[in-house]
C-alpha cells in the first residue's frame, strides 16, 4: 500500500471496512461500491490526490456543469477544511454535512458532489442539534446566517428582506421536495438553453418562497425571509427623517452577511429578530445614530432606552427635530385613530 492509501486508511479507520446492509438493490456510487461505504473513502482519496496533483477526479463533470477551474476551487476549499477537521468525517452523513458546510454558498457544487460520491442530499441530511449559546438574549428561539444583503431589499428603517442558502445545514432539511426538484430541473433547462422552461420553473420556486440567486457566478437556492428588527421603530418612509433612517440601515447592511437571532413572528408574518454584522449590533447602531425610536411597548431592554437617551442628548438623527412624531402614533392617525 502506498503512502496515500495508508494515510486514507489511517484517517478513516472503520469506515473503510466493508459493511452489508442486506440486498443488491443498494444504490451504487461512481466507484462501484455501496453508497454506505463509497462516500467517505472516495472523498478522502480524491482530496489527498488533489492536494498532490491539483487534479479533480474524472467523471465529476457528469454531475456538475461548472468549469474545471471552479471544480478545482471547490476541492481546494475542501482540502483546507479537511485538514482542519477534528476528527475528519467518518460516516456518509458526516461527510455530507462536511461538504454542505464547506461549500454552503455553492448549491450546484454541493448537490453535484454529493451525488458524485453517493452521499445523502441536503434535504435528507439529519441535523445534529446544536447547543443553545448562552450569549443569546432572553426569548431568542434560534439563529441563522444570511446571504449578502441587497440594498433594494431594505424596505424602510426597521425592515428588510433577506435570503438564506438552502445549503446551510439548518435549512437543508426544510426545503420542500418540489422546490428542490424544480431547482434541479431548472439548472438542467438552463444548461440546454431552454430559458422559457427555466423561467417557468423559477416562478414555481419563487411562489413557494424561495429563489435562485447568482452570487459570484454560483447559482444558490435560497429561502426568502422578511425581517422586522426587534425593539426599535424607525420613522416610516413618508415621515420626516424616514428616508434618512432607511439609508442608514442600507449603509450598515448592504453587501454583508447577517447573523439573525429570531424571537418569533409578528402579525404580518415577518420574522422578529436581532441583527448582527461584522461585530456590530444593528439595533444599537441605529439607536445611537438617532435613526430609530426604542419601541418600549414591545421590548424593555434597558440598554435600548439608554442608547436612545444618549442620541436624544446629542440631538443626532431624528432628534435634531425639537418634537419628532412617534411612528406608531403616525400610523394610528393614518388608520383613522384605530390602534
Amino acid at each position: 500500500m502506498g503512502l496515500l492509501g495508508k494515510l486514507v486508511k489511517f484517517l478513516l479507520g472503520p469506515c473503510l471496512k466493508p459493511t452489508t446492509t442486506g440486498g443488491d438493490s443498494e444504490s451504487l456510487g461512481p466507484y462501484g461500491v455501496s453508497a454506505a461505504t463509497v462516500g467517505v473513502s472516495a472523498l478522502a482519496h480524491d482530496l489527498f490526490n488533489f492536494e498532490i496533483t491539483s487534479q479533480v477526479p474524472e467523471g465529476l463533470s457528469q454531475h456538475v456543469v461548472s468549469s474545471k477551474k471552479a471544480q478545482a476551487n471547490w476541492y481546494r476549499k475542501l482540502v483546507e477544511a479537511w485538514r482542519e477537521a477534528q476528527p475528519p468525517p467518518r460516516t456518509a452523513e458526516e461527510a455530507a454535512r462536511f461538504v454542505i458546510q464547506t461549500l454552503n454558498r455553492q448549491q450546484k457544487a454541493v448537490e453535484g458532489l454529493l451525488a458524485f460520491y453517493g452521499l445523502p442530499l441536503p434535504h435528507t441530511v439529519v441535523q445534529v442539534p446544536a447547543e443553545v449559546p448562552t450569549s443569546w438574549p432572553q426569548g431568542v428561539q434560534f439563529e441563522f446566517q444570511t446571504l449578502p444583503v441587497d440594498a433594494r431589499a431594505v424596505a424602510d428603517g426597521d425592515g428588510l428582506t433577506v435570503y438564506v442558502s438552502t445549503a446551510d445545514p439548518t435549512e437543508s432539511s426544510r426545503v420542500p421536495n418540489e422546490v428542490l426538484m424544480a431547482a434541479v430541473r431548472r439548472a438542467k433547462a438552463r444548461a440546454k438553453k431552454n430559458y422559457t422552461k427555466a423561467n417557468e420553473l423559477h416562478k414555481k420556486i419563487t411562489d413557494a418562497g424561495y429563489r435562485v440567486l447568482n452570487i459570484q457566478n454560483e447559482e444558490i437556492l435560497a429561502r426568502k425571509c422578511r425581517i422586522r428588527l426587534r425593539g426599535i421603530d424607525a420613522p416610516e418612509n413618508a415621515m420626516p427623517y424616514g428616508q434618512e433612517a432607511k439609508q442608514e440601515l442600507v449603509r450598515l447592511l448592504e453587501g454583508k452577511c447577517l447573523r439573525v437571532l429570531v424571537y418569533g413572528e409578528d402579525q404580518f408574518e415577518r420574522t422578529v429578530a436581532d441583527l448582527h454584522c461584522n461585530g456590530i449590533f444593528v439595533q444599537e447602531e441605529l439607536l445611537k445614530k438617532g435613526a430609530a425610536w426604542h419601541y418600549a411597548a414591545y421590548d424593555q431592554r434597558p440598554e435600548f432606552a439608554r442608547w436612545e437617551k444618549e442620541a436624544r442628548r446629542r440631538r443626532v438623527g431624528l432628534w435634531a427635530s425639537s418634537n419628532p412624531e412617534k411612528p406608531w402614533e403616525w400610523r394610528k392617525h393614518r388608520r383613522g385613530g384605530r390602534s
